[in-house]
Parts: C-alpha cells; sequence; structure tokens
C-alpha cells in the first residue's frame, strides 16, 4: 500500500490542471417572440484551459472540504439567424478567477485506488467581461461575476510520494450574465444568459 500515512493527514495541498468545454444557455424573450427580425440563436460550445492549486481539510474517514482557486480561460460563442436567413457567430473569451468550496465524498480506499464523489458551489470574477466597453461590434454584454454549482466524480490513485486523481465534474452558472444596455435587437431578443461547463481535471495531491 503506497502513501499509507496519507489517510491520517488532516489536512494537504495539491495543483490542478484541466480542460473544459463552455457554452451558454439562452432563454429567449418576449421581444424574440413578437418580432421575426432573429430566428434563432444557437449556443456554441467551445474549448478551455485551467490551472490552480488546492487545499483540502479532512473532516471525517469519508468527508473532506476542499478550496480549489483557479485562473480559467474559457470561450463560449452564439450563433445568430436572420430573417433573410443569413448567420453570423458572436464569440465572448472570458479571463476568470474561479474559486469552488466544495464537499467530497469518498469511498473505503481499496489498496492504492479509490473512488469520490463532489458538489459545492462557486464564485467566478471574468477579468474580461466586456460590461464597461465601449466598442460598438460588443452586440451582447456580459456581466463580470457570477456563481454557481459544481457536481462530479473522480478516482483517486495512489504512488509512493503523490496522488493522482482524474475527475470529471459538470460546473454551472445560476445568475443572469446578459447586461441589458443595448436597443439592439440582438440583445433585446435574449432574455437571460447562464453558463455552463463541462470539467475534466487533474490532481496532483500529497
Amino acid at each position: 500500500m503506497n502513501n499509507a500515512e496519507f489517510d491520517e493527514k488532516r489536512y494537504y495541498f495539491g495543483i490542478t490542471l484541466g480542460f473544459n468545454g463552455a457554452q451558454y444557455k439562452v432563454s429567449q424573450s418576449q421581444y424574440f417572440v413578437d418580432h421575426d427580425s432573429i430566428k434563432d440563436i444557437t449556443p456554441l460550445w467551445r474549448p478551455g484551459f485551467q490551472l490552480g492549486i488546492m487545499g483540502n481539510l479532512k473532516l471525517s474517514k469519508f468527508i473532506d472540504i476542499r478550496a480549489i482557486p483557479s485562473f480559467v480561460l474559457r470561450e463560449k460563442a452564439l450563433k445568430f439567424k436572420l430573417q433573410n436567413d443569413s448567420t453570423f457567430t458572436n464569440s465572448f473569451e472570458s479571463i476568470l478567477f474561479s474559486l469552488p468550496l466544495e464537499f467530497k465524498f469518498k469511498s473505503d480506499r481499496q489498496t492504492n485506488f479509490r473512488f469520490y464523489v463532489c458538489s459545492g458551489v462557486k464564485f467566478d470574477y471574468d477579468f474580461n467581461a466586456n460590461t464597461r466597453s465601449r466598442r460598438v461590434d460588443e452586440i451582447i454584454k456580459v456581466k463580470p461575476f457570477d456563481f454557481g454549482y459544481n457536481l462530479g466524480l473522480g478516482f483517486e490513485f495512489y504512488f509512493p510520494n503523490f496522488i493522482f486523481s482524474p475527475e470529471i465534474k459538470i460546473s454551472n452558472g445560476l445568475g443572469n450574465s446578459l447586461d441589458r444596455n443595448s436597443d439592439e435587437p440582438t440583445n433585446k431578443a435574449i432574455e437571460t444568459i447562464t453558463t455552463r461547463m463541462l470539467i475534466i481535471s487533474f490532481h496532483i495531491e500529497g
């Protein structure tokens, strides 16, 4: 059994490297229903990357609480289809500081392997939010602050000097990111925008 003393640690730290896919969830407004200037709004998935550190506190044999402050690079896009059937895509590039606070529910350790699930909340700040931008070509503007929830599962593999933990997680926002500051039809056609993200992470702990 590798790292047998690891189970007795009250707390430990680690680093995390992740890849994400992100998109917006769009809710159309009454303007979209009443007017035909925009026929369709389609959210598109885009890839991203993140890097962070982890602090893990043991609450009991099977429950931990952890924080993973991270910098996240992500991109999202909306594809608009207009009345004349022409289309255009508006992309949003984000540089986030994300702070997830999660509970980690662990199984019994089987020699050098363990399974776990995690759930919690997150708080995001987007340094690249364009809510204050004066550029006329930004037809949709988004707010910098967001909050939401995380749900995931992972596996711990125990090596002599560290623990390697691959993990997959859903990270969805709950706040409306739309900044309604324009009379453009593309802006008025949307009631709410929330974020969706699928994250594949690799944690190195010890």
